[in-house]
Order: C-alpha cells, then structure tokens, then sequence
C-alpha cells in the first residue's frame, strides 16, 4: 500500500484541518500560509535596548497565533515543515540587511529542559533544522550552531512585563564554547517575539563573542507580535548598522512560494 493511499485513509480516520482557520483538507492552508510569507521587521513597543535587528516572516496575531500554538503546545508536528519554510525565510531577508553575504549560522534559543519534557520535544531546534534544509535548497549557505546553552531556572513569563521578563532571563543563557567559522552571520532564531526579552539576553550572551571573532549578530523568528515601535534606539528598525532592504521576490520567490504540501 503506497503512502498516497495510507495519508488518504489517515485523512478519513483523523481528518486534517488547517491549524488557523479550521478550513479542512491541509494542516495550513494557502490563505493562512501566505500570512507567514511577508517578512517585516520586529519591533517591540518598548524596544529593549540590545535587541538584535529581528525580522518575523509574519505577524503573530489572527490565524498565525494558533497556528504557531498548534505546533508548540499541541504536537502538531506536521507544522514543523511550514513554519520552518517561514523561518527560512525569515533567516533570508535579515541577511539581506547586512552588506556582506557570509555563510550563515542559525543558533536555536536554547529551550528549557522543563519546556522540552513538558512537550516531550524541542520544538525551536525542529523549526531550525527545517529552516536549514529549505536555504540550503534555495542554494545559502547555512548550518546549524548550537552556540548557546540553558543554565538555571526561570519561572513563568505569562502575566510578566517586558522589564520582569528580561530580569526573569537574566544569567539564563550560556555559551557553550563551540568554535564558529570566521566571517559567518550568526543569526538567532525562535519561534516568536513579544516584548524581545528573549532575543535581547540572548545577543548580550552571544554579541561579544561574536564581536571579538568578527561576527554579526542578527535575529529571525516565525512571527513577530505586531506593534508601532516607540521611538526605538537607532531609529525604527534597531541599530544603526543595519540597513534594512526592500525583500526581492527574485531572491526570496523559492521561500516564500506557497507550498502545496504540509
């Protein structure tokens, strides 16, 4: 019986339904998947000093918020493949912020290990390894670094403000000492941004290494709380170094075509 007949029948038993909008027959369907193929910068409300420049492959709001919760918290894992072509993305449109084109880097913000037994997998190292694939495909460059390691406990973030959260993260992320190539573009990467706490302690983490070999630090996330930025340092879009580009469709068309799988 070939796999065709068996995901049909599985269609039958358990069938699919997009993970935002509930329309049935795919686990995202082309309406909700086009909402995570218009990457824009991240800009919190109260851009944290030290918060990377970030781009989100879509806004984390309407259908893309359950969407993203579906794959997080409720094992959708078939997910993994859509929202990892959305942070491949994502990842190609920060680096054309920067004047250089080095290889690239992707380093996962280290899950904490309560996080991972809870939900019996790591679900940003899932997204990256996908997000690797789908560049290399499209012919950058890229590879995974594990650069960054968890250490200690934090509490909860829920009902946190964007000050507690950065106090709550502080002393949490670690190098683990992994030699990096010179010249490489080092981009973090998560599933979502809120208040950028996340993303700030982890480049105070990583930037000074980075700085000292000659890398760049930069961010790519799934999706990005939508918010109008206040007065942010360096100007709406972060640091004053980078330059952000309008996304060519020439180089972007092979991320961000929708797909017609799952």
């Amino acid at each position: 019986m070939g796999i065709p007949v068996l995901s049909a029948l599985a269609d039958l038993v358990l069938p699919r339904t997009c993970a935002g909008c509930g329309l049935p027959g795919r686990a995202l369907c082309p309406r909700c998947a086009r909402l995570l193929a218009a990457p824009r910068l991240a800009q919190p409300r109260r851009f944290p000093p030290g918060f990377p420049p970030t781009v989100a492959a879509g806004g984390y709001a309407g259908p893309v918020r359950p969407v993203v919760n579906a794959f997080k918290e409720q094992g959708r894992a078939e997910l993994a493949a859509p929202l990892g072509t959305a942070l491949a993305l994502a990842v190609a449109a920060v680096r054309l912020g920067v004047d250089v084109e080095p290889p690239v880097l992707l380093v996962p913000v280290p899950t904490s290990p309560a996080a991972v037994r809870a939900r019996g997998r790591d679900h940003v190292r899932e997204l990256t390894t996908r997000a690797v694939a789908e560049l290399r495909a499209a012919g950058v460059a890229a590879a995974e670094s594990r650069a960054l390691r968890r250490r200690g406990r934090i509490r909860d973030s829920a009902g946190l403000s964007a000050t507690e959260r950065r106090a709550n993260l502080a002393g949490t992320f670690a190098l683990d000492g992994r030699p990096r190539p010179a010249g490489a573009l080092l981009v973090l990467v998560d599933d979502v941004v809120t208040t950028g706490a996340t993303l700030t302690e982890a480049a105070a983490v990583l930037a000074p290494a980075a700085g000292a070999a000659g890398l760049t630090v930069v961010a790519a996330v799934v999706a990005a709380t939508p918010r109008e930025p206040a007065n942010p340092p360096g100007g709406p879009s972060g640091p004053g170094w980078y330059r952000p580009r309008t996304v060519s469709p020439h180089d972007l068309d092979r991320l961000s075509r929708p797909r017609g799988r799952d």
